[in-house]
């Protein structure tokens, strides 16, 4: 294996991401306190706790889960996206590295990045209500899981855009309502008919509830399930690209 190769990739991509670091760590914070604000303080209060969790801590894993798949995203699909724009793509396909270790080094730092800004998210959330974590190395576990897999997702993304408004698109118009309609702020539970239905083919609903199910042992969805969707979404990701960098579709010319 090309550590060498690996590293230097992984060692730019944080670069890149450190030179606009405050920008990166001060969206997540500002946006968590405004839902905290708005959802934890203005609503919260009229809320009866949900399945024995109090509504503020109840919608702490689905404000971490949007940071980190927005962050993921948004990371993964800009690193292989502006080697294209710039016409490097080329020097780094002729490296001495096979497709899983590129990968390795851009959604590696992808993932770092975005686990750090769920800590954060975390943290941040901490401030303003309780909560525990009845099972963390679940929850740490479904929190990496859930990065590589988006991370991988916005690798896809990057390659599909063709400029840098198509970046856009999938973090707004997909990842945003889907993380809103899985259960974010609220259970599934509590959706009539035929919505509730229509939720469970939300894919972000599994994950989600996997995820909260590792902080109260709550879910609407049962935890094997919520793991094997997981896993299913990530070898989904990775089997389409070992495609890609087989055929060179939408990387070489």
């Amino acid at each position: 294996m090309n550590r060498a190769g690996i590293a230097a990739i992984y060692r730019y991509e944080m670069a890149r991401w450190l030179r606009t670091l405050g920008q990166s760590l001060a969206t997540p914070v500002i946006t968590t306190s405004l839902y905290f604000v708005v959802f934890g303080a203005a609503i919260g209060g009229r809320m009866q706790p949900i399945d024995g969790v109090p509504y503020g801590a109840f919608i702490v894993p689905g404000l971490v889960l949007l940071s980190v798949m927005t962050e993921s995203v948004s990371n993964a699909s800009l690193a292989i996206y502006l080697p294209k724009f710039a016409g490097t793509i080329g020097e780094i396909l002729s490296a001495p590295m096979n497709a899983f270790e590129l990968l390795i080094g851009y959604v590696g730092a992808a993932v770092t990045k975005s686990v750090i800004v769920g800590s954060l998210t975390l943290l941040v959330a901490r401030a303003f209500v309780p909560f525990g974590v009845i099972h963390p190395g679940w929850m740490v576990a479904f929190l990496l899981l859930i990065a590589v897999s988006f991370s991988m997702f916005g690798f896809i993304v990057g390659l599909i855009a063709q400029s840098f408004e198509q970046l856009q698109v999938v973090p707004l118009l997909v990842l945003s309502p889907l993380g809103f309609l899985g259960g974010s702020f609220y259970a599934l539970s509590m959706l009539p008919e035929p919505w509730r239905t229509i939720a469970y083919f939300n894919p972000v609903a599994y994950l989600l509830s996997g995820f909260r199910w590792a902080f109260y042992e709550t879910s609407d969805i049962g935890i094997g399930v919520s793991l094997g969707a997981t896993f299913l979404f990530a070898g989904a990701c990775l089997a389409f690209l070992t495609w890609v960098f087989r055929t060179g579709w939408r990387l070489k010319p």
